[in-house]
């Protein structure tokens, strides 16, 4: 079917098909982001900290988006599956990458097929997890001077657990160990429970899980709690040092939730997703559950300056792993 439109002396035949195509299109393209469900991918397995913090900020999310927030756990290869498939999906908001450090320790690690900063896109930080410095009870130490003097005494014989070579818990020991000049032996488990239990049984000198996993194991006198990684102390456990004010001064590290996109997102998807975390992670309620989970709130930051805080990382840790001359498996 055709349409005649008179344009002064001249006549010009549309196609109707072809018009209201064209006008179906431009709808389409014009439609405010989000239009359908957006789907986030976790590098961890269900039931984990990373896993319940993608759940509770996706679940809080559709509120501030109006549309759902599905999500999806990818685990596998210390997040680098979960990694390298949102890489390959479609830059369009809809398919998004919830991450941990491993994001920026892993570059330094491993023959990656991807490069984090070239493609991917930051959303935002949306929480910092400190990790919390634990020992068996029986062992004769209170404070990170008396480990350091242990240390000291007995090079190379006592030992510290991890879940897994490259986690932020192995990298967190080594800072420590660079940091003091002391000698301790590394022993990697596979996950974090299974590493928890060999402190609780003896079987191990220390360990730096998350916060979130052992502060009731030491308050419950399962594990003694010598001080938490930050700078500052935890929001849940206020009454626990630092590293820091404990005898390492400058020492900060911890763990870190991030939300990343494929690179070439556009920046008004980046940008809406930016501003609805803020404003999730801003409430009081959710504040609380993250604090329950032994999550420390930080989505204040914008995309640049998730940029940058991505970079530090990436920098801090390769310093790190070439200084100790750590491999992965």
């Amino acid at each position: 079917m055709f349409a005649t439109v008179r344009v002064g002396a001249r006549v010009v035949i549309f196609s109707v098909a072809v018009v209201a195509t064209l006008l179906g299109a431009g709808g389409a393209w014009g439609q405010a982001y989000p239009n359908r469900p957006i789907r986030l991918f976790v590098g961890f397995p269900p039931g984990g900290g990373s896993d319940a913090l993608a759940r509770l900020i996706g679940g809080a999310l559709p509120d501030k988006l109006g549309q759902q927030v599905l999500v999806d756990n990818r685990p596998g290869a210390n997040t680098i599956l979960a990694t390298e498939y949102v890489k390959s999906q479609p830059a369009d908001g809809y398919t998004l990458l919830f991450v941990s450090a491993s994001f920026s320790i892993n570059p330094s690690l491993y023959k990656l097929s991807y490069d984090i900063e070239k493609d991917f896109s930051p959303v935002t930080v949306v929480a910092i997890v400190p990790l919390l410095l634990i020992t068996h009870p029986s062992l004769p130490v209170r404070t990170v001077k008396d480990i350091i003097a242990l240390a000291k005494a007995q090079p190379g014989k006592l030992d510290y657990a991890s879940f897994g070579i490259g986690s932020a818990a192995h990298l967190a020991g080594e800072m420590m160990l660079s940091m003091t000049g002391t000698r301790m032996v590394h022993v990697p488990y596979k996950g974090s429970a299974p590493a928890v239990a060999d402190v609780i049984g003896g079987r191990v000198t220390m360990m730096m899980p998350g916060i979130g996993s052992a502060i009731n194991l030491a308050r419950g006198n399962k594990v003694r709690a010598i001080a938490v990684t930050t700078a500052k102390r935890a929001t849940g456990a206020p009454e626990i040092p630092t590293i820091a004010e404990s005898g390492i001064p400058g020492f900060d590290v911890a763990t870190w939730e991030s939300i990343q996109a494929p690179a070439g997102t556009p920046p008004e998807a980046i940008a809406k997703l930016n501003t609805s975390i803020r404003e999730v992670v801003a409430s009081t309620e959710l504040r609380q559950k993250m604090f329950n989970l032994g999550f420390e709130p930080d989505a204040m930051k914008s995309p640049a300056e998730t940029a940058q805080f991505i970079r530090a990382e990436r920098m801090k840790w390769a310093a790190l792993v070439k200084e100790r001359n750590i491999k992965a498996e």
